[in-house]
C-alpha cells in the first residue's frame, strides 16, 4: 500500500509539470504566431505606408509596430527582466525606417518569448504591479499575448484601410 500511495504521488507531481509546461508552451506558440502574423504584415507595407495614420492624432504603421514592441519589454520587465542595455524603451517609438523597426519589432520578441520560457510555474501567483493595475504572473504573460493580438488586429484594418491583404489569409 505505501508503494501504491509513492506511486500515486509521483505520478500527480509529473502531470502537475506536465500541465505548466503546457500553459507554457501554449503561451509561447501563440505569442511566436502573433509575432510571424505581425512581422509579414509590417513587411507587406510599404517604407512609404509606414508614416500612414487613419486620422491625425492616431498612431501610423510604424508607431503600431514600435509601440508593440515596446510593450513586449516594458511587460516582461514587470516580470522582473531587465531591459537590454541597447533598447531606448522611451526612444523606441522615434526609430524610423522600414527595416529598422521591423528588426525592432522581432528582437522584442525573440526578448518577450526567451523571458516568457524562464518563468518558472510556480511564480506563475506571484503579484505583479504593472503599474495601472496589480495581476499575477500567469496574467501578465496572457496580458504580452492579447497585446500583441491587440495591434495585429489594428495593423490589420490599417492594412485593409491601403489595398494591402494580410499574407496569411490569400
Amino acid at each position: 500500500m505505501k508503494h501504491l500511495v509513492t506511486l500515486f504521488l509521483f505520478m500527480s507531481t509529473l502531470l502537475v509539470s506536465a500541465q505548466d509546461q503546457v500553459v507554457q508552451s501554449s503561451l509561447k506558440g501563440l505569442l511566436s504566431n502573433n509575432q510571424n502574423q505581425i512581422s509579414s504584415l509590417a513587411n507587406a507595407f510599404s517604407e512609404e505606408q509606414y508614416d500612414w495614420r487613419p486620422a491625425a492624432g492616431v498612431r501610423s504603421v510604424g508607431e503600431v509596430i514600435l509601440h508593440t514592441a515596446s510593450a513586449n519589454y516594458f511587460l516582461l520587465s514587470k516580470l522582473g527582466y531587465a531591459i537590454p542595455k541597447d533598447v531606448d524603451l522611451t526612444g523606441m517609438e522615434k526609430i524610423k525606417g522600414k527595416q529598422q523597426v521591423l528588426d525592432a519589432l522581432n528582437k522584442s520578441f525573440v526578448f518577450a518569448l526567451e523571458k516568457m520560457s524562464e518563468v518558472k510555474a510556480e511564480d506563475f501567483g506571484k503579484e505583479v504591479d504593472l503599474g495601472f493595475i496589480k495581476m499575477n504572473t500567469l496574467s501578465t504573460m496572457m496580458v504580452v499575448l492579447e497585446h500583441t493580438g491587440e495591434h495585429k488586429g489594428q495593423l490589420i484594418a490599417y492594412a485593409r484601410s491601403n489595398g494591402i491583404t494580410p499574407p496569411w489569409s490569400n
